[in-house]
């Protein structure tokens, strides 16, 4: 299983400029991050993914469809990968808005509010990768699969810090690994 970290958004431009959070819920990518999909699909294409999972989040999304539309493959979307709220990217956006922006993708599932809404702790990060990992070390399609996320959730899973597009091989021990929480 690969994980990838989303390319590029609007948010990751400013934050990375300042160091201050811009005020931006749930941002696009931007036209580099657009331009580091096409490049992550070209170096993804030598794997073998055959079917890839989502984050909510519109830069996820978007980062997930370059990636599928190069593959040639289908995008599961599941809120269990997305981003640790904490910022204000991490505000999503409501299932029935995401419907109309992407209309070939399944969200009947996704709770209206299914980003969290208040600062996430540790704690509740370390259970859902945990489930994740439950999750994923039972998929007999995990070897083909690759899932767009965050690096909140990608360093929980991994000790790993990505930058935007940049993606690990999720080896079976390293499903079991847990984070520490060093923040203390």
């Amino acid at each position: 299983m690969l994980l990838i970290r989303h390319a590029q958004s609007e948010w990751n431009l400013l934050f990375g400029r300042t160091r201050v959070d811009p005020g931006l819920p749930d941002p696009p990518l931007t036209a580099e991050g657009i331009r580091q999909a096409e490049v992550a699909a070209a170096e993804l294409r030598r794997v073998g993914v055959r079917r890839l999972i989502s984050s909510p989040y519109r830069r996820t999304l978007q980062t997930a469809a370059i990636l599928a539309a190069h593959l040639d493959v289908p995008i599961e979307v599941e809120p269990l990968v997305r981003e640790r709220c904490a910022f204000s990217c991490d505000q999503g956006t409501e299932p029935e808005i995401l419907a109309r922006e992407w209309p070939e993708l399944d969200l009947s599932g996704l709770p209206s509010m299914w980003w969290g809404g208040m600062i996430e702790s540790h704690t509740s990060l370390q259970r859902r990768c945990a489930e994740f990992r439950r999750r994923a070390s039972v998929r007999p399609d995990r070897a083909e699969l690759a899932v767009v996320s965050h690096w909140g959730f990608i360093r929980c899973l991994t000790g790993l810090e990505l930058a935007n597009a940049e993606h690990v091989r999720l080896e079976p021990g390293i499903l079991g690994q847990a984070w520490e929480d060093d923040s203390r």
